[in-house]
């Protein structure tokens, strides 16, 4: 029998997704969830509602700011911002952004992406179709409104920030990006260590039937990522790999757009190490912020037109790049981080001077787990606790010394006698036997308190294929990227278990894991740390 996820984690993920849907309004979405009425529209002052001709000729359906005293056939040029929508969202979603920047100065042009809502096609998943739209759109702007050719920006949410990423690589009339809460690398943020983000995933699939029009292949692909179909993985992943900014960074860099990235530190779609990585091989103008959250809660205020750092950010950005303005925001430090546990933003010159020391978690001896059976330890719901954590810094919790043994590897640090300040990537390395060909297991990094509850600083799912039963394997494994203070007196915690509801699991019946630490090839976890 091949090993796939369980009907149970199928099942979970189904209920999960629908409650997570009703309260967050299809992930990323505004308040609003329906297209405009006319009259709604013409309530709207200075906005027009388009239709503008697509990639093979669809109808995206779009609307248009103009700065004030500007008219579609001004001679006077301004600078252009394009916004793709987010996944699932209306057309409505950047309103009260787009109004602002008209208000400074901009075109705005924001279209609904395609085979979304009433726009036309059917989605492709920032396919090469979506691509070709966003260039349809700035023709069609630079022919029906007063933009400037040589002033182009792209920017957006989740799926809007993916789609201009890959539309800078291959329009290079783009001259700037802020791309907020999106993807660099398609597989490394649903897929990284071999496992499927099922929640994730789920959440993707079902929004886009219930608000879209999906393509026979997306269907295809969803198919057999969702039931771990192996014998098509190659397809899935140079599926992923034609959909990922990653792949076209030479192009990104050749092109020369300023880039802007931004995302949560627990952004459960797309986690922040495929960002980071992204933004280090970036040459040309480039900016990284992080900062609490899940998956677009950052910049939702934003969308309500509340104050909000990250789209205040994103418009010294296109001031700086697009207006030529001196707004200081190109002599910061480049990399701006704001750790989950405090309100101030640290400044660094780059994502590897992040961390200036480590601390390092020993994992001694030899512990076996049998597979399959929930330890109480796992890395939350997605959306859920990420905002729980932004709002009330409460992330998941165990209770360190109740988790039983049969079922989870623990491994504590001794006290820290001051403050520890994990910033970055934490780094597994093991010595893994299975009595199976396949496996998956899950590592958590939590601070402890005096009482023994443990909180969940970070997680990340690992999957073996192919393995010789009985022979030992060393394996590396980096955990999520984050930035988080241990209080005095804390200590740190590794546990490693065998089930999380937020992934896939390939344990077949029965399957035991052992993991150790061979002479000569300690085990440990590297904790990067501000010191």
């Amino acid at each position: 029998m091949r090993p796939s996820p369980t009907s149970g984690h199928i099942r979970t993920a189904a209920v999960l997704l629908s409650g997570t849907l009703a309260a967050t309004g299809l992930a990323a979405a505004p308040a609003a969830t329906a297209q405009p009425t006319a009259a709604a529209a013409s309530a709207a002052a200075g906005v027009d509602f388009v239709d503008i001709k697509g990639d093979g000729g669809i109808t995206l359906k779009g609307n248009v700011l103009l700065p004030e005293g500007a008219t579609m056939d001004s001679a006077r040029r301004y600078p252009l911002i394009v916004l793709p929508t987010s996944w699932a969202s209306p057309q409505v979603e950047y309103l009260a952004q787009a109004k602002k920047l008209a208000d400074s100065g901009y075109v705005v042009v924001s279209y609904n992406s395609r085979g979304f809502w009433q726009s036309g096609g059917r989605i492709e998943t920032a396919g090469p179709k979506d691509v070709a739209d966003a260039s349809r759109v700035i023709d069609w702007a630079l022919a029906h409104t007063p933009a400037d050719r040589d002033r182009i920006g792209m920017g957006g949410v989740s799926y809007g920030a993916g789609i201009s990423l890959l539309a800078a690589g291959h329009d290079p009339r783009i001259k700037a990006v802020t791309a907020l809460s999106g993807w660099a690398d398609l597989i490394g943020a649903i897929y990284s260590g071999r496992t499927q983000h099922l929640q994730a995933a789920g959440m993707l699939g079902a929004s886009g039937e219930l608000t879209g029009r999906p393509s026979p292949e997306l269907r295809e692909i969803m198919k057999n990522f969702l039931s771990s179909n192996l014998d098509k993985e190659d397809e899935m992943l140079a599926w992923g790999k034609k959909r990922s900014p990653a792949t076209y960074l030479d192009q990104i860099n050749d092109n020369g757009a300023a880039i802007m990235l931004g995302n949560a530190w627990n952004d459960s779609i797309f986690p922040p190490n495929q960002y980071a990585d992204f933004y280090e091989k970036l040459r040309g103008p480039k900016r990284l912020e992080f900062r609490p959250g899940d998956h677009a809660t950052a910049e939702a205020t934003g969308l309500l037109g509340l104050p909000n750092d990250t789209w205040s950010h994103a418009r010294r950005w296109f001031d700086r790049y697009l207006k030529g303005e001196h707004n200081g925001i190109d002599t910061e430090a480049p990399v701006q981080l704001k750790p989950r546990s405090n309100g101030d933003y640290e400044g660094y010159r780059s994502w590897r001077d992040v961390p200036s020391g480590n601390r390092t978690v020993s994992l001694d001896g030899t512990k076996q787990l049998a597979t399959g059976k929930d330890s109480g330890a796992n890395g939350g719901t997605i959306f859920l606790t990420g905002i729980l954590d932004q709002f009330l810094e409460l992330p998941p919790l165990v209770s360190v010394p109740l988790l039983p043994r049969s079922r989870a590897a623990v491994w504590q640090s001794e006290r820290y006698a001051r403050r520890t300040q994990v910033r970055g990537t934490p780094k597994l390395h093991t010595t893994v036997t299975s009595d199976k060909e396949s496996g998956t297991y899950y590592a958590y990094l939590y601070d402890v308190g005096p009482l023994g509850i443990g909180k969940l600083i970070s997680h990340a799912p690992q999957t073996f294929h192919g393995r010789t039963p009985g022979k030992p394997f060393a394996v590396d494994l980096e955990l999520f990227s984050t930035a988080y203070d241990v209080p005095r007196g804390h200590r740190l915690a590794v546990v490693i278990d065998t089930v999380d509801p937020l992934y896939a699991e390939y344990n077949p019946d029965g399957a035991h894991l052992s993991f150790s630490s061979p002479k000569g090839d300690p085990s440990l976890v590297t904790v990067p740390t501000r010191d």
